[in-house]
């Protein structure tokens, strides 16, 4: 071998190589993924690319990375068990992009979350004036401390010196940094008629019986015997805002603390949506949540808001447009922090880059789609030093304009070639399109999928005779006539967030569409202006409210017809079939799987030994319809159990109608009883769509519908919503899939950008009109598409 063809041992590990995967729904599954290249997974929803990509490679490659720190530091994290493969070779350092929402904590803003308030918050402590003190003197999550004591000091000889010790932060006092204060309703904490012992608290958790009901009827603060309206004041006081007392109750030590300084600790201090839906409840009807007025919701104290950089305070920085703020920055001349101007402008230069221009450094976290949260999570990547390591995507393009496909595009091209391995599940075309190779997985969903149909180039591709291939270039045609309205829905100066008093009539009973760039206001004109209720069915991607026991055949209601089935066919209570009642096996109580909660250390989740994640008592299972038992009947996918109940012994006509429903928004492949906690956006958003599609109601708002879906399930999705509309519906869709639109009878088309730069109608008129007119970005690619 001459010297110039050799090959370093260390060079030959090009290869991820997964063997016989078994995770989920895969099938064996065997594939060997370059490093070094961008890999797209393709395939129909429910055909196993998360299972591999997210279950597999990144979950097997973040067990590999907590093996190796220190026992002391692994106690801290929770057990990862190894995925079910029999080779897993190559792994790089995985670092998942995914769409989960940012931090719930109500203090997480987009500025937090990234490194731009803490740059922004240097460059304040630096040029501000009047000047205030440290980077912390500006930080809403910091509070000002003051404190005194002695130290012992060893100079020569041993004395006490007294010292004093301040801390500045900017947290506002008032509202503790949140932006927002709480009025809390006392009538749905106590019934005044009460007394303490009879049960006067209200609020979950506090029953007499209950740990806390003990605590507050033996604390000796009030008599327990007396109603709560015959209290003197400073009982009152006591029971609702008494600072944290030392007491002994039932021979324990134990601290006290009014009512309401306790329930903002441990109700307040959490987001909303992440609380168990009987707290939600209870929050959502007695607490208001009010701008600060001492803040004016900025979150910062009086120093924060009146240091200034050329009349601009860090709450007005942070309120700006990030692609103005972006502009404020490069036009401040400072040599003593032009480093960290730099280093800022490019931090910002990334949120324009990617498409979020439009936002803001104080927007709340919890309030960003899951597309939006997953390119706030990329800036943090995109600066990044490392090489070498394998990055995670899960749809990156969600909720993106085919304009600002093409960056989403470049970025993750600049990604790969900084020399990382990038590996992106997807569904568009145009981003298929950029992979250097491509991993196919089918052929169908759920049962009938989990097997490599296809391995190769993007052309390999399109010659194969997968789903995937054969829909590859398809591209829906512009409709040749188009279905009248019937009416029209009148909006009149809509200004919410970004709109500049818009006036536009939505047609009624045809299939409109509101397109434009991400940020451009659509979702603030539907959302904000087509209110719910009067016959409007607004149905969106957020999560659905209900707990892990939820799932899909408890969510449409089609576990109650199911059970009565059951109970009819072996004469027992219907009872003993739901996994939250009779039924439930007794030691997870119906979850499937045992939560192990570490106190300050993560939760872990396990099989549930006893039942092995079936749910229900063995005796339970004994009983069968149509030869199956209740478990096996939940563990179905949709499209089986939809010919399950449609005739022989489990024929239920109640259950079939809200099977073919299910069917008929694409979710054919899903099990019935898949926790709704691990539904994606679009999945929750057909979920809904299907029980909703029984309504009465005459006007269907949906939030981007093809959101997840395979190339080959749009069709599908046009078929359902057309038949919708030819029923008498009216459907106004918030959409950027351009097989959307094509098909749409009507389209308004908001921008011409994002944020300050959109929020008007710029075109009005049939898909065919807005091809001819060219003026419009949606336009101009719609035209691209259907090759006019």
């Amino acid at each position: 071998m001459t010297k110039g063809t050799d090959v370093h041992a260390a060079d030959s590990h090009e290869m991820i190589r997964v063997h016989g995967a078994r995770v989920n729904n895969l099938k064996d599954v065997s594939v060997e993924i370059p490093k070094r290249r961008l890999t797209v997974f393709t395939g129909v929803s429910g055909s196993g690319k998360s299972s591999l990509v997210f279950g597999t490679i990144a979950a097997e490659s973040q067990r590999l990375i907590n093996e190796t720190y220190s026992a002391f530091v692994q106690g801290f994290m929770p057990t990862l068990a190894r995925p079910e493969v029999d080779v897993l070779d190559g792994l790089t350092t995985a670092i998942i992009v995914d769409q989960q929402r940012l931090g719930a904590d109500p203090r997480s803003t987009v500025g937090t979350a990234t490194d731009a308030n803490a740059m922004l918050r240097i460059l304040f402590s630096r040029l501000a004036a009047p000047h205030l003190g440290p980077p912390s003197a500006y930080a809403f999550n910091v509070a000002s401390v003051q404190a005194s004591g002695a130290i012992t000091v060893d100079k020569g000889a041993r004395r006490a010196e007294k010292v004093t010790f301040s801390r500045t932060g900017g947290m506002c006092p008032r509202c503790e940094g949140r932006g927002a204060v709480t009025d809390i309703d006392l009538t749905q904490l106590y019934d005044d008629t009460k007394s303490l012992r009879e049960g006067a608290l209200t609020i979950p958790g506090y029953s007499v019986d209950g740990w806390y009901g003990r605590i507050y009827t033996g604390c000796g603060f009030f008599d327990p015997d007396k109603p709560i309206a015959k209290f003197t004041k400073r009982e009152l006081h006591d029971l609702l805002h008494k600072e944290p007392t030392k007491i002994k109750v039932e021979g324990i030590n134990l601290t006290y603390e009014g009512l309401i300084p306790k329930i903002q600790k441990s109700f307040l201090s959490k987001d909303v949506d992440a609380l168990q839906p009987h707290v939600r409840a209870f929050v959502e009807r007695a607490v208001t949540f009010t701008v600060c007025p001492d803040c004016a919701g900025t979150r910062l104290n009086e120093g924060a808001r009146t240091s200034t950089i050329d009349g601009v305070s860090i709450a007005d920085a942070c309120a700006m447009q990030i692609t103005d703020l972006a502009a404020w920055v490069r036009g401040l001349d400072a040599p003593s922090v032009a480093p960290l101007l730099t280093a800022l402008g490019h931090s910002l230069d990334s949120f324009v880059e990617i498409g979020l221009g439009y936002l803001s450094l104080d927007r709340p976290s919890g309030t960003l789609s899951g597309g939006e949260a997953q390119r706030v999570k990329m800036i943090r990547h995109l600066g990044s030093s490392l090489t070498d390591v394998t990055y995670v995507f899960d749809e990156p393009t969600t909720g993106l304009h085919p304009h600002d496909i093409q960056r989403m595009n470049g970025l993750l091209l600049r990604l790969r070639d900084k020399g990382n391995t990038v590996l992106v599940v997807e569904h568009k075309p145009e981003t298929i399109a950029i992979a250097d190779h491509v991993v196919d997985l089918g052929p169908g969903a759920g049962t009938g999928g989990g097997a490599v149909c296809f391995e190769g180039t993007v052309d390999g591709l399109r010659a194969s005779d997968t789903v995937t291939g054969r829909h590859l270039d398809d591209r829906a045609s512009l409709k040749k006539t188009v279905r009248k309205a019937t009416g029209a829905l009148e909006i009149r100066g809509a200004d919410a967030n970004n709109l500049r008093g818009v006036d536009v009539d939505i047609p009624l009973g045809v299939l409109v569409a509101v397109t434009g760039v991400a940020g451009s206001g659509k979702s603030s004109l539907v959302h904000g202006s087509v209110p719910e209720g009067d016959g409007v069915i607004s149905v969106d991607q957020g999560a659905i409210r209900g707990s892990r026991r939820s799932n899909p055949a408890t969510y449409t209601g089609l576990l109650d017809p199911i059970r009565k089935a059951f109970a009819k066919a072996n004469g027992v209570k219907p009872a003993l079939f739901s996994a939250n009642s009779e039924g439930a096996c007794p030691t997870c109580n119906g979850v499937g799987v045992v939560y192990t909660d570490l106190a300050m250390m993560a939760g872990v989740a396990t099989t549930c030994e006893e039942c092995e994640g079936r749910r229900f008592q063995a005796a339970v299972l004994e009983y069968r319809l149509g030869g199956r038992d209740i478990s096996e009947v939940l563990a179905m996918p949709v499209s089986e159990a939809e010919a399950f109940f449609a005739e022989g012994e489990a024929r239920i006509p109640a259950a079939h109608r809200i099977l073919t429903r299910l069917s008929d928004v694409g979710l054919g492949y899903l099990p019935l009883g898949q926790p709704l906690t691990t539904l994606s956006g679009g999945e929750r958003q057909r979920l809904k769509l299907a029980t909703h599609m029984a309504d009465k109601g005459g006007v269907y708002v949906l939030d981007e519908p093809t959101a997840g879906l395979h190339l080959a399930d749009v069709e599908q999705l046009l078929v359902l919503l057309d038949r919708l509309v030819d029923s008498g519906k009216s459907v106004i869709v918030v959409e950027h899939h351009q097989a959307v639109m094509a098909h749409a009878d009507w389209i308004i088309d908001l921008g011409p950008g994002a944020g300050h730069d959109g929020g008007q109608v710029v075109f009005e008129g049939t898909p065919t009109e807005l091809v001819a007119d060219g003026s419009t970005l949606t336009g101009r690619h719609l035209a691209e598409y259907v090759g006019e």
